[in-house]
């Protein structure tokens, strides 16, 4: 086969049009670990169908590679850097338009699918003053629903100008759907459901409890500090106030002084700059001896092999990866009641359902699950079960590019 090549000197990266005949399609996210993390595997899935492209932002420098060129690497795709950023900052957003723009003038794609709020303005209006015949966006969280004022009207408008731009919106749960259908941001018949929800599914052959010896969990326990007989909950996720961090640490504070066999588990890493936890709070994780946080971790599958209990309080979701994950690796979860969550959680089935915001309700759920050891187990063995048959991530792959098919043909 002979390769087309041509230079596109952009931030010193050299793109290469491999399989010119075949239908061009680029990807966008805001930063490379979306692109590589969010939709892992995704990329290379559908190169073997398509002429794949990744554009995101360059991130950091290691080993003289950038992140962008490792998720390149990675996935077996071209990649371009554009410099974008996930704060509202116009004279950077309007110069990212135009490199983007520049760029699909230039490789001329037959669909844009964009992914991350950010990305998704820029390149929906790119695509359209390009004239890209498919402009596609799929909605993963809207972050601006917990907005308030001046901000949040200005979030509805660019919300609403990125539906504008797009050929077709992809929710990632059906919740989220209807919380779009609510607000106007556009027409139901320009929102469409992949699948049964999520953006990438969940390999379930890595996400496999059965992958950890009892040994390298004792070993793993004894590194933290956890008993055996000591009952484990997780949280995964950035340790931010719209994760509900605030609520969880504040129950687990309390249900710590009725019980000393508890622990609770962090993973992740603060965002001190977007969305920062109170003084108070960061002092209670810091000293209470019965709080773990372990950072930001490339694999958290350990963590969650060594664990009880998933409690996720968010405020507001997409089509969460982390209570997928858990379940996959049985956990039971305790989830808040919004989009998303609600959907990969059934109450009593694999899980509990909490309202948002609601320290007291997260407290007795915990406390119930404390109580009622066989409710653990017996809830947990469903987790798996759910994953496996709604959310194996082939399924999602295969229905997005029956999708994109659809569209081209």
């Amino acid at each position: 086969m002979i390769y087309v090549i041509k230079f596109y000197f952009h931030r010193k990266f050299t793109l290469l049009k491999l399989f010119p005949k075949m239908e061009k399609i680029i990807r966008i996210t805001t930063v490379p670990i979306s692109l590589g993390g969010l939709l892992k595997g995704q990329l290379r899935f559908m190169s073997s169908k398509f002429n794949v492209v990744g554009i995101s932002s360059e991130g950091k420098i290691e080993n003289g590679k950038s992140e962008i060129q490792v998720v390149g690497d990675n996935e077996g795709i071209p990649v371009i850097s554009v410099e974008m950023t996930r704060k509202i900052t116009p004279l950077k957003d309007l110069k990212a338009v135009y490199q983007l723009y520049k760029i699909f003038k230039i490789e001329k794609p037959t669909i844009v699918h964009s992914h991350t709020p950010k990305a998704g303005t820029l390149a929906m209006l790119a695509a359209k003053l390009a004239g890209v015949p498919h402009r596609l966006h799929t909605i993963a969280g809207l972050p601006l629903l917990v907005a308030t004022g001046a901000k949040r009207k200005l979030l509805d408008i660019v919300e609403r100008a990125t539906y504008g731009c797009a050929t077709k919106i992809y929710p990632n749960s059906y919740g989220l759907k209807d919380i779009i259908i609510e607000n106007k941001y556009t027409t139901a018949n320009k929102l469409k459901v992949i699948g049964k929800g999520s953006s990438n599914g969940i390999d379930t052959s890595h996400f496999d409890p059965s992958l950890f010896t009892e040994q390298k969990k004792l070993s793993l326990r004894e590194q933290l500090g956890i008993a055996q007989a000591d009952l484990v909950f997780i949280f995964v996720g950035r340790i931010v106030r719209d994760k509900g961090i605030e609520e969880l640490i504040n129950a687990f504070r309390k249900l710590n002084t009725e019980t000393d066999n508890v622990k609770l588990l962090l993973v992740g890493t603060y965002e001190k700059e977007l969305d920062p936890i109170s003084l108070v709070c960061e002092e209670e994780i810091n000293t209470n001896p019965n709080i773990i946080s372990v950072g930001w971790q490339q694999d958290v599958r350990p963590f969650f092999s060594i664990s009880d209990i998933l409690t996720f309080p968010s405020y507001r979701e997409g089509f969460p990866n982390v209570v997928m994950q858990a379940a996959a690796m049985g956990l039971v979860s305790i989830v808040s009641d919004i989009n998303g969550c609600n959907e990969i959680v059934e109450e009593g089935f694999n899980g509990k359902i909490i309202p948002v915001k609601d320290e007291e309700a997260l407290l007795n759920a915990m406390r119930s699950l404390r109580d009622n050891p066989q409710e653990i187990k017996s809830t947990a063995s469903n987790a798996r079960k759910s994953i496996c048959k709604n959310y194996e991530r082939q399924f999602v792959w295969n229905e997005l590019l029956e999708e994109y098919n659809n569209i081209i043909g």
